[in-house]
């Protein structure tokens, strides 16, 4: 994904770091802790590993996600948040999940896990 030359507000920017249905899970996984990418395939139920690679590079790209690779046979490859703008997007999404919560139990929406 390619980042535009202007943008009129910053939140623009930060939709387009974000944009599509997984890097937000993705970011919330990590938050629990450095991850393969089978680990992660593995605990986000539905995506593919194609979807998840591309939505892994994207994160790298705009610095939230490093991949550390391990020599050694076989290769081990680790994903983990950036301390800095990784880690401030948990607190972003930390809000909209709360939001999410109080939602889901006004309106007696089904049940959820609490983290």
């Amino acid at each position: 994904m390619k980042i535009r030359k202007e943008y009129s507000c910053p939140l623009e920017i930060v939709h387009d770091f974000t944009r599509g249905k997984w890097k937000i899970i993705i970011i919330y996984q990590l938050n629990k802790g450095p991850n393969s990418l089978s680990g992660l395939q593995k605990i986000i139920v539905g995506i593919s590993q194609k979807m998840l690679i591309e939505s892994l590079n994207e994160l790298i790209e705009f610095d939230i996600v490093t991949k550390k690779k391990s020599l050694g046979y076989p290769l081990q490859v680790e994903y983990k948040l950036t301390e800095d703008r990784g880690k401030k997007m948990v607190e972003a999404i930390s809000i909209m999940q709360q939001i999410g919560r109080e939602y889901m139990k006004e309106n007696k929406m089904g049940r959820f896990k609490e983290d």
